[in-house]
């Protein structure tokens, strides 16, 4: 984990910086454990999940973006390591590969987002508003690992210090945890289906 995540400090441990993050981590998997608490306490309280009248969720299209969402783990694993040995144009170019994936994926899922609210409101049910709620929640948190990319892009055009080396492990650390959060959402979401 120390090769990964962040550097060793001299004395041994985990650096302040993976600390950190895994405190937002933990925060954030506390914040959709209880959405997700949510959703289910509804479902089984209710007859009919979804509701009469209220839009089933799709599967397959949903299904297929998280998958090709949980891809840009690799070139952002890949850029952790490259700025382990120095290889600053390997992650350069490893940051915009997840990035151009990332931003395809948020933009057609905004737009999905907003297409779907035309035919029902989180205003309707339990179900339309923990549908929405989960699934807002979700986007941010990609919308948010976007900006973190760009921002570690940004850093990196003043070279590499250990700084920006860890910068680059933690936010690789975040992006994944944002990727097993989308299949842990995409998952529940579609159990209506079931």
């Amino acid at each position: 984990m120390s090769g990964y995540v962040g550097e060793l400090r001299r004395g041994g441990g985990p650096s302040v910086a993976f600390w950190g993050m895994a405190m937002l981590v933990a925060s954030e998997a506390t914040l959709f454990g209880t959405f997700i608490g949510s959703y289910y306490y509804l479902r089984f309280g209710t007859p009919h999940w979804p509701p009469t009248g209220t839009p089933e969720p799709r599967v397959v299209v949903p299904l297929i973006l998280a998958g090709v969402l949980a891809t840009t783990s690799l070139p952002m694993w890949l850029a952790a390591r490259a700025v382990r040995r120095g290889g600053l144009w390997a992650a350069r170019f490893l940051l915009v590969w997840a990035l151009v994936v990332q931003v395809g994926y948020l933009v057609y899922e905004v737009h999905d987002y907003a297409h779907q609210l035309h035919r029902s409101v989180p205003q309707d049910n339990a179900y339309s508003s923990i549908y929405y709620t989960l699934l807002g929640a979700d986007h941010v948190h990609v919308a948010v690992g976007i900006v973190l990319v760009v921002w570690l892009l940004w850093k990196l055009l003043g070279g590499l210090t250990t700084y920006r080396r860890r910068a680059v492990q933690v936010v690789a650390f975040y992006w994944h945890a944002v990727n097993v959060l989308t299949l842990i959402v995409i998952g529940v979401l579609l159990s209506a289906t079931l």
